[in-house]
């Protein structure tokens, strides 16, 4: 096979195409030069919302082949969420003239290793963005689809100090390639590996790190036949180990589109690894099109309708408040607190899974968010994961109480 049908091949089973479903925002990722040597000769976009503040948080989108920066930012929905909980998005974009199919390199090491190539570029996008808007340096943020994913995975291993956290989406584990031939087999079936071995190669993409590292967000289709979903677990096997943890899941919920969301908790009780497979999903980022809270995107080739990621990824990261923040901010809820009654008897605490909150008739949900009955506090997600206290005095009405009451 000729280096020429080799490269065709990878693009092609590796990659993502174009959407040619329409696009629908109203805005787009603008255009920022000088941000740095850029050595891998990378482009860069950005959004910031009006009016946003300076200590804000930033997050880094890298696109899948065969497609622009500018579109993965509007088909996955990315502008709804900067916009409601006020943070930038930084764009990376790679050229064609550094891959035929616009694929990041995430399979050569001078691409993806710290302080060169590729990898060093987004890290100036995000200094340059840091500079520039005043964002919060502890508050950085990246995810990508495929080649974009497997880059993402690669950010975190090398630049653990720049980044808090990163979504991998339909991806692999960091370095399972070490050329491009390498890739194919990296992509389908996959490789196994112990996941000490996983862990080596993170930790060896920046030996002298010695401070927390990025938790990791994991997605993947149960019917990905591009990158096998065998890749997911070998994921999960490469950071766990890179956190310290086991591979024993430590809480399992449901989502929307047959999806089913596993945590991985450090000794602390953090999530530090969180795996999302879609069973029924295959190559793509999961969007799910419409204007409610958890909605967003739109459908096209990889990208599929099934769930909003994005979604999701805001919440796993923080970026919609510690409790939640309010999908209506019109909508003015419950009535509020009542006047406190010293005849009232002491509060009695009651500490549990949202869900379960709802089951006993502590709390009400609203578009998969939920609410305290009687005051109307914002709890945060509707699920089985999100657990959180109520103290209720007088009899039936409960008030969030976080920690104790």
């Amino acid at each position: 096979m000729t280096a020429l049908v080799a490269t065709s091949a990878l693009t092609a089973a590796g990659t993502v195409q174009a959407s040619t479903a329409p696009a629908a925002a109203t805005a787009q990722p603008a255009p920022v030069t000088g941000f740095g040597s850029n050595p891998g000769n990378l482009t860069m976009y950005r959004y910031a919302p009006p009016g946003l503040g300076s200590g804000s948080p930033a997050v880094v989108l890298l696109h899948g082949c065969g497609q622009g920066g500018p579109e993965y930012f509007t088909h996955a929905g990315w502008q709804k969420f900067a916009d409601a909980h006020g943070f930038s998005v930084i764009v990376a974009e790679q050229k064609q003239a550094n891959n035929s199919s616009r694929c990041f390199n995430w399979f050569e090491s001078g691409d993806i290793s710290r302080g060169q190539g590729e990898a060093l570029s987004v890290k100036q996008m995000v200094d340059r963005t840091v500079a520039d808007l005043a964002a919060d340096p502890d508050r950085i943020f990246v995810t990508g689809l495929s080649a974009g994913g497997i880059m993402a995975a690669s950010l975190l291993a090398a630049y653990p100090e720049v980044f808090a956290s990163g979504a991998v989406v339909a991806g692999l584990p960091h370095r399972c390639a070490s050329g491009m031939l390498d890739a194919f087999t990296c992509m389908s079936p996959g490789r196994t590996q112990s996941a000490q071995a996983w862990g080596d190669l993170v930790r060896a993409a920046h030996p002298g790190h010695s401070g927390e590292r990025p938790t990791v967000q994991l997605w993947h289709g149960g019917a990905d036949h591009v990158v096998a979903s065998a890749n997911l677990q070998e994921s999960v096997k490469q950071w766990t180990n890179a956190h310290g943890t086991n591979q024993t899941p430590n809480a399992t919920g449901q989502l929307p589109a047959d999806t089913t969301r596993t945590e991985y908790h450090d000794a602390g009780g953090k999530p530090v690894v969180i795996s999302y497979r879609t069973a029924s999903n295959g190559h793509g980022t999961p969007v799910a099109p419409g204007s409610g809270a958890t909605q967003c995107g739109q459908a096209g080739a990889y990208f599929l309708a099934s769930l909003c990621s994005s979604y999701y990824i805001v919440q796993d990261w923080g970026l919609a408040g510690s409790g939640g923040s309010d999908p209506d901010p019109t909508d003015p809820g419950p009535d509020p607190d009542p006047d406190p009654d010293p005849t009232d008897p002491p509060a009695t605490c009651h500490t549990g899974s949202n869900y379960a909150h709802t089951q006993a008739g502590r709390a009400t949900q609203r578009g998969g968010w939920t609410y305290a009955v009687g005051s109307g506090d914002a709890l945060g997600l509707w699920n089985m994961w999100v657990t959180t206290t109520l103290a209720e005095s007088p009899p039936g009405y409960y008030r969030l109480a976080p920690g104790a009451c």
